[in-house]
């Protein structure tokens, strides 16, 4: 997998006057962390990160590092572990970032996307979509921030499992086999809902005849 860059520089002030101050200066609140690494208070390029990772999943991506005055001009090979945000505006308010070893394997969670209609939608069939990611261990060089899935032969009443999956290389799957992913169903909801209405438009008939009956018979 291609690495992305990622510039940051050390800060000193902490506390939420100094988040504060940062964000309100383009910067965004960072630490970096890892088995064998001292945590690091970092700030960065809001900008320029919310750029690297649009349309991306943040989480699956590997990034080179560099951290501005720092001894070691080294970059770093390192991972977002978590991103807060805003809960309304959804603006980045920090990010932890942790510090991984090529030579080493990653546990993730890689999102399933799936490709075309299913022969069974376009007979009428719903697709419900069960599980949108898959946890997955691998090493660094081999992760994707992506699985595609091809579900254009699923006709109604069939389903895709994880054993289906065809995994690229070096990527090996952590879920059990046997979980559903995505399935198609008849549209049995729709036709209850429509039977039920037919049953109290027959009803409310039958009613507004014995109205009349009972009228005559008066």
């Amino acid at each position: 997998m291609d690495t992305m860059q990622l510039n940051s520089e050390i800060r000193v002030q902490t506390g939420k006057g100094a988040a504060r101050r940062l964000r309100t200066a383009g910067k965004l609140p960072a630490i970096l962390y890892g088995a064998e690494t001292d945590p690091i208070m970092l700030a960065m390029d809001y900008s320029e990160l919310k750029k690297t990772l649009r349309g991306r999943a943040a989480e699956n991506i590997i990034f080179d590092l560099t951290i501005n005055g720092e001894k070691k001009s080294q970059p770093k090979k390192v991972m977002i572990k978590e991103i807060q945000r805003d809960p309304v505006k959804r603006d980045y308010l920090h990010i932890d970032l942790f510090e991984i070893s090529m030579a080493k394997e990653l546990e993730v969670d890689i999102p399933i996307d799936l490709l075309n209609t299913p022969v069974g939608v376009e007979q009428g069939g719903v697709l419900q979509h069960t599980r949108r990611e898959v946890k997955a261990a691998c090493l660094p060089e081999d992760l994707v921030d992506r699985i595609e899935v091809d579900v254009s032969g699923l006709d109604i009443g069939q389903s895709l499992h994880i054993r289906d999956i065809s995994f690229p290389p070096g990527l090996r799957p952590l879920d059990d086999e046997n979980l559903t992913i995505v399935t198609v169903v008849a549209p049995t909801v729709t036709a209850e809902v429509e039977e039920g209405e037919e049953v109290e438009e027959a009803e409310v008939e039958e009613t507004e005849g014995e109205d009349v009956s009972s009228e005559e018979e008066s």
